[in-house]
This record gives structure tokens, sequence and C-alpha cells, in this order.
């Protein structure tokens, strides 16, 4: 079975192309993690100092609504994507919303200076650096127009599409906080789509 650091390493290689001595390189800076269901990878009003890619497990980033106090949530993050509330890392202000594992989960993190040094010293890093945000304003840009342009239905079948196991592995009510409705309304869209 194959290491954090494994995963890990493959995954960089795909991701941005990046030489074995820049993945070495880095190696020392890259730390195991695990965080017990309930716990959060970062929390509201807290400067995120970690970039973290998921070997193990579901996250969800959310946030308490100040007037209802409703949990809302906006993103599921799970196995083989990078995990960071960027904007706070990026920044340097605090968090406006909390990143919550789902599940007993498994990451490999590193840290805002670490990375930062990696981008001033080796070319393959600072690749990486721009790809990660592209990816991140991909994410954001993405949500934004899902919201804007596509039914619930649509959103429930892209959700699945890029998390395919999150049906079985998280409760309903988190899903329909996502989507923007109510469970009833989710339970009428799982049995359109069965049939």
């Amino acid at each position: 079975m194959a290491t954090n650091h494994e995963i890990l390493k493959t995954y960089l290689t795909n991701f941005a192309a990046l030489a074995e001595k820049d993945i070495e390189d880095a190696k020392l800076f890259w730390k195991t993690r695990k965080i017990q269901k309930g716990d959060f990878f970062n929390m509201q009003n807290v400067v995120c100092n970690d970039l973290g890619f998921v070997v193990k497990g579901i996250f969800r980033i959310y946030y308490n609504d100040p007037v209802t106090s409703e949990e809302k949530n906006i993103f599921f993050i799970s196995e083989n994507q990078f995990i960071v509330s960027f904007r706070s890392f990026i920044t340097r202000y605090p968090c406006v919303y909390y990143i919550e594992a789902l599940e007993d989960a498994g990451i490999v993190h590193i840290n805002y200076r670490d990375l930062n040094s990696l981008y001033d010293t080796h070319a393959g890093w600072s690749k990486f650096g721009r790809l990660l945000a592209e990816l991140f304003f991909n994410f954001s840009q993405g949500r934004t127009e899902e919201l804007l342009f596509n039914s619930h239905e649509e959103r429930y079948i892209k959700l699945i599409e890029e998390h395919p196991n999150i049906v079985s592995r998280i409760p309903a009510y988190h899903i329909s906080s996502y989507l923007g409705i109510t469970n009833p309304s989710l339970s009428r869209i799982r049995k359109r789509i069965q049939k």
C-alpha cells in the first residue's frame, strides 16, 4: 500500500510536472496529520497557515449565517484534492469559514512559509503555485456560476460526479445545505435521477 508521501508525489508529478529533485527538496516540509471526524482543518477567524492534500476522508467548508445561525455548506473536499482557505492562506487574513472533517481523515500538509520558500528557490514549485491559484480560481468561479445558472438537480449531478461516493458517506442534510434546498426536495431530486 502506498504511503501518504507516495500518493502526494504521484499527484504532484501529474498536477504540476514537478521534477524528482523538486519533490525530494520539499519532502521534509510536507507533514502528515490525522484529523478526527468533527475536528477542524481550519477555524473561522483564524489565519489558514497550511495547504493540505487529502489522502483519506471528506471535509466540508461552511459558514454560520450570522442572522439565522444556520450552517451553510459551500464546498466539499475529498481524496486527491487540495484543502486550504486559499484567500486566507495568501492574504494572511483570518478565514471567514470553517473546514471540518466529516469522516476520520488523513492529510499531508505544508505551511505557508515553507511553501513560499520553495516558490522562491525552485522554478517547478513556482509553477505549482500558479497552477494552484488557477485551480482555486476555477473552483470559486465554477461554484458561483453553478449558483447563478444551474438548477438544484444540475448542481446535485455535478456534486456526485466530483465526489462519486458522497451520498453514502455523509448525511443528506449536508448535501441539502450545499444545494440550498430542504431534505424533502433532495429526496425528490434523487428519485427523479434514479428513474
